[in-house]
This record gives C-alpha cells, sequence and structure tokens, in this order.
C-alpha cells in the first residue's frame, strides 16, 4: 500500500513539473499592467492605421505556449500579432540565465533555462547545448510559419524585407526576425556563428546576463570590454549582415564595439539614465555614440528600463532620447515575454501613440519611432539575400 501510494505521488509530482509549472512560470513572470481588451481615442487609432510598426525585441520563443494561437496569458503571438497591425516583430532567443538573477552582478557558473527547458519538454539534444537551444527556438519560428498560411514571413535578407513590405500593404501578414540574446549561444566557437546564421539569426546580442567569450556584460563579474575572439566575431558578423545588438553590453564593451564597427548596431531594449537610472541603462555619452555610428536605441516597456508601469513613462524616455541624439536614433524595443510585466501587451500599443503625442511628439515622429527607424537600418545591414556564410579559419575558438 505504502509502495503504491508513492508511486501515485511520484506521477503527481512528475505530472506537476512537466505540466502545470512550465504555464504557471510563464503566467506569472509576463503579466501587464492593464489587461485587454483596450479602449482608445479616435485619434490614436487613426495614426495607428498609418504605422510601420517595428518591435526589436521579445522572447516569445523561450516559453511553452503556442504562438500560432491566441493566448490569454504574455505579451505576444500571431493572432495578436495581426490584430495590432505589426509589420515586424524581432524574436530573440534566450539560451541561459544565471540563479538569483540581478542588474548588478552576475555569474556564469549557474543556469535556470536549464531546468525550464527540461520541464518543457524539449528536445534530449537542448539540455546541456546553449547552441541547440537557439537551433530549436529557431525551428519554432520556422513551424510558426508553416502554420500560418501565409500571414506570417520570417525575415533574412533585404529581399525578404522588401516581399513583406509588400505583402503587408496589401494582406494580413507580420513579419518575424529571429536574434540571438547573448553570443554564449555560440560557446566560443564560430562554426556555431555560422550555424546560427544558417538557421536565420540576423540580430545578435553579445552578452545577456553575465560575461561571456565575447567580452562584459553590464551585469556581469568582470564587466570587461571586447576579448580578441569578440573583435573576430564582430568582423564576421558584419561580414554575414548580422546586427550587432548591444543591450545588456558593459560600457566598455560598448566603447570597444563602436570603435571597429563599421556598421550601424542597434540596443534592442533598453532605458536611459536620463529619465531612469539604472545599471541597465544608457548614459548619455554611449547614446551620443551610438548616434554617431549611425546606431538605433530601442526603448524597452518595463519598470526597470523606464521607472514607470505606464505609457506615459516609455514615451518620456522616447522624447528624451529623441531631445539628446535625434529623431533617426530611436525606436521600440518592448522586451514582451522577457519575463517582465508592460503596461499592455501588443494589441495596446496606441496606448503608447497617445502618449507620445502628449510628449510633442508629431506623427511624422511617431512613425519614425514606431518603425520607420528600424525598416531603414535593416535595409542597410542585412544582408542582399540569404548567402551560407563561410567562417575565417584562425581563430574559431575562443582562448580569452
Amino acid at each position: 500500500m505504502l509502495k503504491r501510494a508513492s508511486l501515485i505521488l511520484l506521477v503527481i509530482v512528475v505530472a506537476t513539473y512537466f505540466f502545470v509549472i512550465p504555464g504557471l512560470v510563464a503566467r506569472t513572470m509576463n503579466g501587464v499592467t492593464e489587461r485587454p481588451p483596450y479602449v482608445f481615442d479616435e485619434a490614436d487609432i487613426k495614426t495607428h492605421e498609418g504605422l510601420d510598426i517595428v518591435d526589436l525585441h521579445a522572447d516569445t520563443l523561450l516559453w511553452e505556449r503556442n504562438p500560432a494561437r491566441r493566448g490569454t496569458t504574455g505579451h505576444v503571438d500571431l493572432p495578436r500579432l495581426l490584430e495590432a497591425g505589426l509589420t515586424l516583430q524581432v524574436f530573440s532567443a534566450v539560451t541561459k540565465t544565471p540563479r538569483g538573477l540581478n542588474f548588478e552582478r552576475n555569474t556564469a557558473d549557474s543556469d535556470n533555462v536549464t531546468s525550464l527547458v527540461i520541464a518543457q519538454r524539449w528536445p534530449l539534444r537542448t539540455f546541456g547545448d546553449l547552441t541547440e537551444r537557439a537551433l530549436y527556438q529557431s525551428e519554432r519560428l520556422h513551424r510558426l510559419r508553416d502554420e500560418a498560411n501565409g500571414s506570417f514571413v520570417i525575415v533574412k535578407s533585404r529581399a525578404d524585407l522588401a516581399r513583406l513590405l509588400s505583402l503587408h500593404r496589401h494582406e494580413r501578414t507580420v513579419g518575424g526576425l529571429l536574434a540571438i540574446e547573448g553570443m554564449h549561444a555560440i560557446d566560443g566557437d564560430l562554426s556555431n556563428l555560422k550555424r546560427l546564421y544558417d538557421a536565420g539569426y540576423r540580430m545578435m546580442g553579445l552578452t545577456h546576463f553575465f560575461d561571456n567569450a565575447i567580452g562584459g556584460s553590464a551585469h556581469g563579474e568582470m564587466k570587461r570590454g571586447l576579448t580578441g575572439f569578440g573583435r573576430t566575431a564582430i568582423v564576421e558578423m558584419e561580414r554575414l549582415g548580422i546586427v550587432v545588438d548591444l543591450a545588456h553590453a558593459s560600457p566598455a564593451l560598448i566603447d570597444d564595439v563602436l570603435a571597429i564597427a563599421t556598421h550601424p548596431v542597434v540596443v534592442s531594449h533598453t532605458g536611459v539614465k536620463g529619465t531612469c537610472d539604472r545599471t541597465r541603462n544608457l548614459d548619455d555619452e554611449r547614446l551620443r555614440a551610438i548616434a554617431t555610428n549611425g546606431g538605433l536605441i530601442g526603448i524597452a516597456y518595463f519598470p526597470e528600463a523606464v521607472c514607470g508601469s505606464g505609457p506615459d513613462a516609455i514615451a518620456e524616455a522616447i522624447a528624451y532620447t529623441i531631445d539628446l541624439i535625434g529623431i533617426g536614433h530611436v525606436a521600440l524595443g518592448s522586451d514582451f515575454d522577457g519575463a517582465v510585466t508592460t503596461p499592455f501587451d501588443v494589441t495596446g500599443l496606441p496606448l503608447l501613440w497617445g502618449a507620445l503625442e502628449r510628449a510633442g511628439l508629431t506623427r511624422a515622429e511617431i512613425s519614425a519611432v514606431a518603425g520607420g527607424n528600424a525598416l531603414a537600418l535593416l535595409q542597410r545591414v542585412l544582408p542582399p539575400r540569404q548567402h551560407r556564410g563561410r567562417c575565417p579559419r584562425p581563430s574559431r575558438r575562443a582562448t580569452d
């Protein structure tokens, strides 16, 4: 009898781990301040209808829910993207986060994502391999494309982007672009950079919450600059047409990358110290340097980035950055589904247009921030068409 009871208890524990906990974690970590449906002013709806909208960062592929189906939790899925009229959503692959994650100092010797990967029943190959985790998330996005009946396009080149824009003008179509949240995903090996490129990745954040073989994180131990291996990786990324993302990078890493970058960079999701003086946010010096590079600042939506929980706090950060570095260098970088609480899900974006108008932006300026600036950068940096890259022979693995 005792043996049978123990077996039943074990089954309950296992079932809870695999079928209850992943959904519970996703629901509790990706909330909204205000739940839909949202009520908009007619003027905000009119503004919204005339926009190309690009969001530079969402971590949707990390979570178990099917992005082809409309969810009641989280921030992004295909039905809600179509309802919101987005032109392009950047989907970032998270492969590792440290235990006790914080914005001040993290080591690289632990990993929260492993337990989530196992609980969500990802393929065995992803359990201990960060590159495989990224490849699996690419497979998930390609599966979404295959299930979408033509309403979802994956952008890998300028030709793909032009095709998307043509489709979007006449049909309910949205694009997706694959990004990496931290280049620890290549495991210090440039051959893995090629594998991720071939899998469709076109934007890569150099670091996440800890230092890696590329360089220092703003939240790492050393907060160092670019390593020798990192320099080699930047050169190869630019050759292939991969956008360099400096979100979560240490100030020293930002400075080192800007010293050698020949293409515009992005900071896909951030706040600015001028309105929210937090460790993860950019100071005025780096904002000006990124603008000089021709780069783009994606303003995030969550309280740690903007020091507020509503659209007006986001608008304040956007307006401050425009005043400092110019309208051509500011974009949207929500961090939707990034284990954060945002004011709204993707269907609530017209609330932001009203806040931006109250902050003094014209409709032309709102159009640039909403997507015009991001589209211009992608048209400049992406490869003309997809090609199979060949990595250089020297320094194939990190040595520092």
